[in-house]
């Protein structure tokens, strides 16, 4: 019988390109999702509900052979932070609890690169999947409740579960409907609202190899192991290089000190308690750039076999369907 495949977060920026990947290899696929994903292949099973809704949860996992928990809170930012481990912690260990009592024989879960670096101690070193951190040393609470959510994963593994981790970068590319912070990052950047860039060093990463990647994780994946799921290292100024070649359109050339971005984002984030409005620019996300967040995906290339897309190839997506959805002004 054909194998059914659960896609917790299948609405997704990842989550649609892992769906329809796994619906073009024959697979049978369930998503549980907080809403309706149009778009996705008509055979696919929607079940829309919470991750922390037991009896929806209990349904999407019924019967389901490998199971890919996706669901989170992906922003940097929230006006109430209490989203984020109820999301990304709590609802991991329901998952968690769901399938020690469904038994699939494999389950992929998505962390985070963002907890492979510590905010106390930072380095400047490219990282790997052998660092070791507290949750003290994680810079906000999105990223406390990533760090625990994984640490409640490998827990599972000592207790019997097939759990398999995969750490992706920041994934760029077409299909973003929910504009993830790396996608709202080029907008910003291509539409003239970012008038000033911090230089930092960030791993950019095709979405639909990270879709792959999880497939790849599931087939091959070493159960209790983490895989990075990354691109390219750039800097900020190459990066906009790059963007202002791609787009035509002309990037910010002002630099801007760290204590300086530290400090806008520190006043945006006050104001935003009060507008309930996203800051400018989130706390974690400047502490996060405070070094040179580099990253070595040859475990995952060596071991599953992830492949390396061209980062000029995943702009130029993302580029078009960015006018596409027209989300850009057009060039005068």
């Amino acid at each position: 019988m054909t194998r059914l495949s659960l896609v917790t977060g299948g609405g997704g920026f990842v989550g649609r390109h892992l769906v329809r990947l796994l619906h073009e290899r024959g697979e049978r696929v369930r998503v549980l999702d907080l809403a309706a994903a149009p778009g996705l292949p008509q055979a696919v099973e929607i079940i829309t509900g919470s991750i922390l809704d037991p009896d929806k949860l209990r349904r999407a996992m019924a019967g389901a052979e490998r199971v890919y928990h996706l669901a989170a809170n992906p922003n940097l930012w929230a006006s109430d932070s209490g989203v984020f481990m109820e999301t990304n912690y709590r609802g991991t260990l329901a998952v968690l609890a769901a399938a020690a009592d469904a038994k699939p024989e494999r389950i992929v879960y998505t962390s985070t690169e963002s907890i492979l670096k510590s905010y106390r101690r930072p380095s400047p070193d490219t990282v790997d999947e052998t660092v070791s951190w507290t949750v003290d040393d994680m810079p906000g609470p999105y990223c406390r409740s990533k760090f625990l959510a994984e640490q409640a994963a490998m827990a599972a593994v000592r207790d019997g579960l097939p759990v398999v981790i995969v750490n992706p970068t920041l994934p760029i590319g077409p299909g973003d409907t929910h504009l993830t912070p790396p996608t709202r990052m080029l907008l910003d950047f291509l539409s003239g609202k970012t008038p000033a860039y911090l230089d930092c060093v960030f791993n950019l990463v095709d979405v639909r190899t990270v879709a792959l990647g999880h497939i790849l994780a599931a087939d091959k994946g070493r159960i209790g192991e983490r895989y990075i799921l990354g691109g390219r290292n750039i800097g900020v100024p190459d990066l906009l290089e790059l963007l202002g070649r791609l787009s035509g359109r002309r990037m910010p050339s002002l630099r801007i000190p760290y204590w300086l971005a530290w400090s806008t984002a520190a006043i945006s984030e006050s104001l935003s308690l009060v507008t309930k409005r996203p800051p400018i620019a989130p706390l974690t996300g400047v502490r996060l750039a405070r070094t040179p967040m580099r990253f070595d995906s040859s475990k995952a290339i060596r071991e599953l076999g992830l492949p390396v897309t061209p980062l000029e190839a995943s702009l130029a997506d993302a580029l078009a369907w960015f006018a596409e959805q027209r989300l850009l002004r057009p060039l005068a």
